[in-house]
């Protein structure tokens, strides 16, 4: 509720700036999707990155490498497991609404 009450906030503070606002990581799940379009709206569009659990984990083990990060590989694994298990209803129900493009 928390997230969702900021994001409208500022989204309605820039209402007369802009022609439209993306939003990243956001709703990670399905409840924060539904709560998003009762109390804002729905999106025009939803973009999903895709791609495969090996190039996520490579790309955030290498990320660690370079900050304050202390995940290891066991540690990202369990992250994008829970990834997926959280967003796949969000793309199912993007997709049955056409409203969610896919990118490779």
């Amino acid at each position: 509720g928390i997230v969702l009450e900021l994001l409208k906030e500022a989204m309605v503070s820039k209402l007369g700036d802009t022609k439209g606002f993306l939003i990243d990581g956001y709703p990670r799940e399905l409840k924060e999707a539904e709560e998003f379009e009762s109390k804002i709206g729905e999106p025009k569009l939803v973009f999903c990155l895709d791609c495969s659990a090996e190039t996520m984990s490579d790309r955030l083990l290498m990320r660690n490498q370079g900050s304050q990060h202390s995940d290891n590989a066991e540690t990202v694994k369990e992250g994008i497991k829970s990834y997926y298990q959280a967003s796949k209803p969000v793309i199912a129900y993007y997709e049955r609404k056409a409203q969610l493009c896919k990118v490779n």
